[in-house]
């Protein structure tokens, strides 16, 4: 399937690298499907998540992980049935990341992560239920910090997601 994007050009995918957010995105309920795209830099933490259903649209990805070493979530019984979760190993989770134009103000959305069932392609938006984590941390600033004060890390709780492969 050849795909034209507004950001990516001409992409040629394959039906089974397409996720299926059922109840797509908040704010973009109708647009379902979805590809990642990874960076070309292998250095770089960002990905895109390219929508099938608008090929103008497209969300900019980290794994909240890689930046935020204490963050964890947990996924409630209702998320783990409807995307077929069965095994960690299979599950990816990002941020969405607003870029503005002074890049020192980038920001993730750790109140809402994108949980994604690699295994059979599956996908939602997750709000949590807390408090501890907002739709605005700025991620340049927790960079610098964690460089600051060194590699701490939270205790692992069973059962709850605190990594990307």
């Amino acid at each position: 399937m050849i795909l034209q994007t507004r950001y990516f050009g001409e992409l040629d995918i394959k039906e089974s690298e397409i996720i299926d957010f059922s109840r797509g995105l908040p704010g973009f309920n109708t647009l379902k499907r979805y590809i990642l795209i990874d960076n070309e830099d292998e250095n770089s933490p960002f990905k895109w998540l390219q929508s099938i259903d608008d090929q103008m649209l497209a969300f900019v990805l980290i794994n909240p992980f890689a930046v935020k070493k204490d963050y964890e979530i947990k996924l409630d019984d209702e998320t783990l049935g409807e995307l077929g979760i069965s095994d960690e190993k299979d599950v990816e989770v990002y941020s969405i990341v607003v870029v503005p134009e002074d890049m020192n103000k980038m920001t993730m959305n750790l109140q809402a992560p994108i949980i994604i069932n690699t295994r059979n392609k599956r996908g939602k938006q997750l709000i949590l239920d807390t408090d501890r984590y907002g739709v605005r941390h700025y991620v340049l600033e927790e960079l610098q910090g964690r460089e600051e004060t060194g590699n701490a890390c939270a205790d692992e709780e069973k059962g709850s997601i605190n990594h990307n492969k």
